[in-house]
């Protein structure tokens, strides 16, 4: 499957900022506690666990979430009042992958 330009610039203009890079490896070593919900960390980090490893305030890290769900590099599942982001390793993938392909 190819990457369309679109999603391609997408991509790479989430992943381009450090913040985000830095979320995306949070998200990587989520670990098997989370801070808010102990028995929920299996399913990726809450918005306030993001906040608390990356160090920015919320309203920050909703900006940064959109744009990486936006770019289909995190997904994300909303149960009750929580919403929880787990990062799309097979999107992950795809964006290494093209970028080998094309330079």
């Amino acid at each position: 499957m190819t990457t369309t330009p679109t999603s391609l610039e997408s991509r790479l203009h989430a992943i381009a900022d450090p913040t985000r890079r830095r979320i995306l490896a949070a998200l990587k070593q989520r670990g098997a506690i989370s801070i808010s919900a102990p028995s929920m960390g299996k399913n990726g980090l809450c918005a306030g666990d993001i906040e608390e490893r990356v160090r920015l305030s919320q309203p920050n890290i909703s900006h940064h979430m959109a744009i990486l769900t936006k770019a289909g590099l995190v997904d994300t599942v909303k149960q009750g009042q929580w919403r929880w982001y787990r990062r799309n390793e097979k999107a992950l993938r795809r964006l290494v992958k093209s970028l080998r392909t094309q330079l």
